[in-house]
């Protein structure tokens, strides 16, 4: 049975949503105010995107228009996150370079069809997982190279390129974004159903359907974040993405 649609959800989603913020904010995380303007966000956000389906679906460019969407909206979300500056258009080439290739192949051997109520789940949950790695890739690479700024400069001076001496500094925090895609894959079924499976019951599917299903969604998650991390990696290793302020950049 579906989740009904009710003034009992709304007032269940309004009480977790103060609890929220009000741990946030009692527990001084310094996120309250984020918080509180996520959930809200999400509820404008997810009432538009439920109007909108019913029109995009019916026309191909409508659909590809609204792919564009998402992609262009995780974009600037992962950039904005890893950096304040210009250069954050750069989070584009991890997303693309995790998303597409898989994206490619389901619509090439037809396990996902090119149709809208199929293609913009699927091809929202492998960007939302690009945009997480490329966030956590990136933050985790420039923070370590802020603050091992002399083990960095240490490569250098013993001969190693600018790249090299980054990676070197830069490689181990960025797989960190892997972990929680990792303990997701090897803990599913064991210690929770993702959304997947869960949504795939409710809408009458056997278990064993919904199993495949939610296999499918992890593993193609695992080969977009490895890609998107790696992309990423190599990004701030070159020096594409960085913290150096405007102003400075410019005057180099």
């Amino acid at each position: 049975m579906l989740m009904p649609v009710n003034v009992t959800l709304g007032v269940v989603l309004a009480v977790l949503l103060v609890a929220a913020v009000a741990v946030a904010a009692l527990a001084h995380l310094g996120h309250a105010r984020a918080v509180a303007v996520a959930g809200l966000r999400a509820a404008a956000q997810l009432t538009a995107v439920s109007a909108l389906i019913g029109v995009v679906v019916r026309a191909l460019p409508w659909l590809l228009c609204f792919l564009a969407l998402m992609f262009a909206v995780a974009v600037r979300t992962a950039g904005r996150r890893i950096t304040p500056n210009r250069t954050w258009w750069w989070a584009a080439a991890p997303i693309a370079t995790g998303v597409a290739p898989v994206v490619g192949l389901l619509l090439a051997t037809g396990l996902v069809p090119p149709r809208g109520l199929t293609l913009i789940p699927v091809t929202g949950i492998l960007i939302g997982g690009a945009l997480t790695a490329t966030v956590l890739a990136g933050r985790r690479a420039l923070d370590e190279l802020e603050t091992r700024r002399g083990e960095f400069e240490a490569g250098l001076a013993l001969g190693l390129l600018d790249r090299d001496a980054r990676l070197e500094v830069a490689r181990p925090a960025a797989s960190d974004a892997l972990l929680p895609g990792l303990d997701q894959t090897r803990t599913v079924g064991l210690v929770t159903l993702p959304g997947a499976f869960v949504g795939m019951l409710l809408g009458g599917a056997s278990p064993v359907q919904a199993g495949a299903v939610q296999l499918f969604v992890l593993v193609a998650l695992l080969a977009v974040q490895a890609a998107a991390c790696a992309v990423v990696l190599e990004l701030v290793a070159r020096g594409r993405m960085h913290r150096v302020p405007l102003s400075a950049a410019e005057g180099e």
